[in-house]
């Protein structure tokens, strides 16, 4: 069931539209662009870390908008899951915990067709990546595992209380400057970097950088400490779900 869901559910994304499956083509280059010439020459030169040269700004923003795309797709989608899908609430045989799988699903879909922008755009601009970028899979899996049992969390307690949309929204756009998204961890001060540390985003975006541009193997002690919380999370993330769902008929 939860493969021609996902499928239905990429396609209708931009039904009615003339672009069609393009849009997820067309949204991603139009990011890069817009970020890459807004942010380009006021933050570049902040990214000339000692022994790395000179770093293009573009790559390395791009690949971090990659995954802070990802993650603030689903967090702000997974509170109107279950609400938006009502009818399917009272079916009894229908497994209401795929749909944030499926959310989940369309995000990772719409992540990969903007790293294939990546490499072209890395192609383009004669940017070498380093072939440690094969580590990629295990350091934004964690990120994806994390983020399924957040939509879980979510998407149960928007379906009682419909504000949680709204607050989610304002914690992701907080997500995105409190993340070394723009800017080098190096750069900030002691008390704020530990701040940054704990962002979902931050290891995910470090180490991706860190194998794809810098050609440096991964800091598998902090990958393995992201695993272990992605992997709590999601477990918590069903548990508080499955708990929860008795009830979604009774206020959709």
């Amino acid at each position: 069931m939860l493969g021609p869901l996902l499928k239905r559910e990429i396609r209708t994304r931009h039904k009615g539209t003339f672009g069609g499956l393009y849009w997820y083509v067309i949204q991603n280059v139009i990011i890069v662009l817009i970020y890459s010439s807004v942010f380009g020459s006021i933050l570049r030169g902040m990214w000339r870390e000692e022994g790395l040269g000179e770093i293009n700004f573009t790559i390395v923003l791009f690949l971090g908008l990659i995954q802070y795309n990802l993650l603030s797709e689903i967090l702000i989608r997974a509170p109107h899951q279950i609400v938006q899908n009502a009818n399917l609430v009272t079916k009894v045989l229908f497994p209401l915990e795929i749909l944030p799988v499926i959310l989940t699903g369309v995000a990772v879909f719409n992540a990969l067709v903007a790293f294939c922008v990546l490499l072209v755009a890395a192609f383009v601009l004669n940017v070498p990546l380093s072939w440690n970028g094969l580590w990629l899979p295990a350091v934004v899996a964690p990120l994806v595992i994390g983020a399924v049992g957040l939509a879980w969390i979510l998407a149960a307690l928007g379906t009682y209380v419909r504000d949680v949309g709204q607050v989610v929204t304002l914690l992701v756009t907080a997500m995105m400057f409190l993340s070394p998204l723009f800017y080098p961890i190096g750069m900030l001060p002691e008390g704020l970097r530990m701040l940054v540390a704990f962002n979902p985003l931050t290891v995910p975006i470090m180490e991706a950088r860190s194998v794809l541009i810098f050609g440096q193997t991964p800091n598998f002690t902090a990958l393995g400490i992201y695993w272990l919380a992605a992997c709590s999370v999601m477990l918590l993330g069903r548990w508080i779900f499955e708990k929860m769902r008795g009830g979604f008929a009774d206020v959709v």
